[in-house]
């Protein structure tokens, strides 16, 4: 294979007209030439940071979508399926990502469960970790969720850390709003990087402890504009990633939005490139082609620099897209899952009598959530809320075993009718509801019993579902196809349903993460995570809604 575009040579900060040969998957050389090139080729785009579960599909379908928009190579903690199926849901992982033409490198994740106040399908013990570590597939450990842990010095956690040390493989890491001397230990204890940074004087005091930042655009957490202002100073510390992206937004970007929107902002050429590109491969040691003689011939190609259109990515020297279609075909995928509990009663979302209620608040845009304290306006009715004024009833139901949900209210989803169910839920992925009555909580509760696993909206008689039939969070269908059901629901809840926020099934999914605080709500009952304590979620102090 032969290129003549203009070449963007990131190490030397050059732009140059060149003819790229390429022989036996690598570049053999790179020549300058004299005439003119009206394309661009570059390193490709790698996520440095992301679970590719959540975008709803296996490895193999994932790549089919990236590739599109210049995306070459992922850095993809499977803690999502380890929650589930333990090592394996990650073998699985593994062994679905060779056979696409795609570079997956994935982590040994050190939380799972993350916390020990929920119930997950599996656990991954010192010993379970040691054995992935010594995968070649397997890179780093990942991101280590429990902070207060490893600030505390739990010899559990302290025992993974050394063992990713003792092989010289990266530490990750996960502290929203860690600051100051536990920050520090943290640090100290060799986390290497973090992605839960959602402030500019956050990300700069982490920079500044020798803390790499990975700055995340995600389907629900979103935290460029404030962390954009260090790319200019600081590029060498930061990279790009997406953490959790689902599959409508999979099909319409990735990170290419990310690297346009700094570039629009005025930021240098070259130093976005750096952190979209080179950063990653260098602090992972990924086996990633930066556009070098001798180097694996992954590589994109672009209409221009400021728009970035994708004309063709490649991988390993073979075209993997072109002008927006993927060339990678589809694979076969085997179905596994861990689904163990029994239909429910609308009874079984009951509360008990309190006027005063502790609310989750949801945040759009945001993983992290505010805690709410609500005076009821009708105490007989508040075994659905108040709908009226957006206090809806939450549920999370154990999956892994049939016992009895754990139910609280929360605020933000203004869903005006019916309910919405996910067996995506961070990280355990028990099945989370939001409803506007306990009726409609157990009827979109039960079909994702039925369909064992999915995404569902229910509202009187209709219903609406997209089975999710890989480990209850992962389709076997057709990405593409995936995509576009996906956008189907997220529009019946925004527009049929009434939810104001911008991915409703994305937040939905994070409200049982007790790694990120103020509150949230676990199988076991409703968590405070800025304490890691379980709380009665009936006030006896009264603050009118």
């Amino acid at each position: 294979m032969e290129i003549r575009a203009n070449f963007v040579d990131i190490g030397r900060r050059e732009i140059y007209p060149a003819r790229v040969v390429i022989e036996k998957q690598k570049i053999a050389s790179v020549t300058k030439i004299d005439e003119p090139c009206s394309s661009y080729i570059l390193p490709g785009f790698i996520d440095a940071h992301i679970h590719i579960e959540s975008s709803m599909l296996p490895p193999s379908e994932f790549a089919r979508l990236a590739v599109r928009h210049g995306t070459v190579a992922t850095v993809s903690d499977p803690h999502e399926i380890a929650n589930v199926l333990g090592i394996a849901g990650v073998e699985f992982m593994l062994d679905n990502a060779e056979k696409v033409n795609f570079k997956f490198y994935f982590g040994a994740s050190p939380c799972v469960p993350a916390t020990p106040f929920e119930t997950s399908g599996a656990a991954l013990g010192v010993e379970e970790i040691k054995t992935l570590l010594k995968k070649p597939q397997i890179k780093y450990l990942s991101e280590v969720m429990n902070f207060p842990g490893v600030i505390d010095g739990d010899e559990d956690l302290l025992s993974k850390i050394k063992a990713a040390q003792e092989l010289g493989k990266p530490v990750d890491g996960h502290a929203p709003g860690l600051r100051g001397d536990d920050l520090k230990r943290y640090i100290d204890a060799g986390i290497m990087t973090d992605h839960e940074a959602f402030t500019y004087e956050e990300g700069l005091e982490k920079i500044r402890n020798g803390m790499k930042i990975v700055i995340r655009e995600g389907s629900a957490a979103k935290n460029f504009n404030a962390l954009a202002p260090l790319i200019d100073e600081h590029y060498a510390m930061l990279m790009f990633c997406s953490d959790d992206r689902h599959p409508n937004d999979l099909y319409n970007d990735h990170i290419n939005k990310l690297v346009k929107r700094a570039l629009a902002k005025g930021n240098d050429l070259f130093k976005v490139l750096q952190i979209a590109c080179i950063n990653p491969i260098m602090h992972y040691d990924l086996d990633v082609g930066m556009l070098r003689e001798g180097d694996s011939a992954d590589f994109i190609e672009v209409d221009n620099l400021d728009d970035l259109t994708v004309l063709k990515t490649v991988i390993n020297g073979e075209v993997v897209a072109q002008n927006g279609e993927t060339t990678i075909s589809p694979v076969p995928v085997s179905k596994i899952n861990n689904f163990h509990t029994g239909t429910k009663e609308a009874g079984d979302f009951a509360m008990p009598a309190c006027e005063t209620v502790e609310v989750i608040e949801a945040i759009d845009h945001e993983l992290i959530t505010h805690e709410k304290v609500v005076t009821l306006r009708n105490v007989s009715s508040q075994t659905v809320g108040d709908p009226e004024h957006d206090i809806l009833k939450i549920g999370v139901v154990n999956r892994y075993e049939d016992v009895a949900p754990a139910v609280a209210y929360v605020n933000g989803f203004g869903l005006k009718e019916g309910a919405i169910a996910s067996s995506v839920a961070h990280d355990s992925h028990n099945i989370v509801a939001v409803g506007c009555s306990d009726e409609m909580i157990a009827k979109a509760v039960n079909l994702l019993i039925k369909k064992q696993g999915g995404i569902c909206a229910v509202s009187g008689e209709e219903s609406w579902v997209l089975p999710l039939e890989i480990a209850g969070i992962m389709s076997a269908d057709d990405g593409f196809r995936v995509a576009r059901e996906y956008e189907k629901i997220d529009r019946i809840v925004k527009e049929r349903l009434g939810s104001p926020l911008s991915a409703p099934f994305m937040t939905l999914s994070f409200m049982a993460l007790l790694v990120i605080p103020e509150l949230k709500l676990s199988d076991k009952g409703l968590f405070d995570g800025r304490t890691f304590h379980f709380i009665n979620g009936c006030k006896t102090k009264h603050e009118p809604f």
